[in-house]
């Protein structure tokens, strides 16, 4: 096992640049911390320090220990805070996982359910599909929302529903997107600069099979992983997007924005996989209702 306050004594003597800053910050003898960070070395099996000038300075294994140690005491530094704020008022937590690819502002529209929840604690995390679902089969996520199901499998107990189908939208910033153009869609594309997902998007497989059932061949100009962030880089004028029309709901994030054309034969797929130990959970329940059950407007 790791002796954390002997990586304490090395990560205060790497901050202050020296053994003798370091003891006169923890109040302790010069002799008593190099002993303490020459047993750290000892059981890393590698040196951490070397002398510079009056001081000392990292290795490059020093470095990485450093870094980590970083990272460790700040949490430490936390722990009163986060523990004290758990004990004085109960949060809700939820921990989401977006695959690479799908539209985030539709995954926003997704979860708009249950960001009103009192107390709410939502923690997103972004990253691979096949990632994200081991981090789900170990209990680490509540629910990934991703542009596929998961692969059968019975070792990983995952169940997947599609949440919706939406068709997808392009959109222009006023430079771009004039009364002509719209009229030319989708034949402009081939003129205007053309922004797309990443080959990491399912969407974009099926937007280069649309654009070769039209004989279109894109004047593409930049391509994004993030569709909040391509909607950014749109509205600054460098060129025109697709996006989902669920993602497109969200109106606030289109302003400078102009409808260029519809594209209801492309549309955009997103699943909720879920664990079946931890599909009761109150808030993933709420998503996948509001979503496969939605509401009918009154009249």
């Amino acid at each position: 096992m790791l002796n954390y306050r002997h990586l304490y004594y090395f990560w205060i003597v790497a901050k202050e640049g020296g053994f003798a800053r370091a003891a006169d910050r923890l109040d302790m003898a010069i002799q008593t911390i190099s002993a303490q960070v020459r047993e750290l070395e000892k059981s890393l099996g590698h040196q951490l320090l070397k002398p510079a000038g009056r001081g000392v300075a990292l290795t490059e294994a020093g470095q990485v220990a450093f870094a980590r140690a970083e990272l460790i005491f700040q949490i430490g530094q936390a722990l009163p805070q986060d523990v004290s704020s758990a004990a004085t008022k109960p949060t809700i937590r939820l921990s989401v996982g977006l695959s690479d690819g799908i539209s985030k502002l539709a995954a926003h529209s997704l979860l708009g359910p249950v960001l009103d929840t009192p107390d709410l604690r939502l923690t997103c995390h972004e990253g691979e599909f096949d990632q994200l679902l081991g981090e789900l089969a170990l209990h680490r996520l509540d629910l990934v929302l991703a542009g596929q199901g998961a692969p059968a499998n019975p070792n990983l107990r995952l169940v997947s529903d599609l949440l919706v189908s939406s068709a997808v939208d392009w959109y222009g910033p006023a430079k771009w997107v004039r009364r002509l153009q719209a009229q030319a869609f989708p034949a402009v594309l081939a003129t205007l600069p053309v922004l797309l997902p990443t080959g990491h998007s399912v969407l974009r497989t099926t937007l280069d099979r649309w654009f070769d059932d039209q004989g279109l061949r894109p004047n593409v100009v930049g391509e994004f992983e993030d569709s909040a962030l391509m909607a950014v880089f749109a509205a600054g004028g460098l060129g025109v997007f697709p996006i989902s029309r669920l993602g497109g709901e969200n109106t606030s994030s289109l302003r400078r924005l102009r409808l260029l054309g519809r594209c209801d034969a492309v549309q955009e797929e997103i699943y909720a996989i879920r664990n079946r130990r931890g599909e009761h959970h109150p808030l993933v329940q709420r998503i996948l209702s509001a979503a496969l059950h939605p509401a009918t407007p009154s009249q």
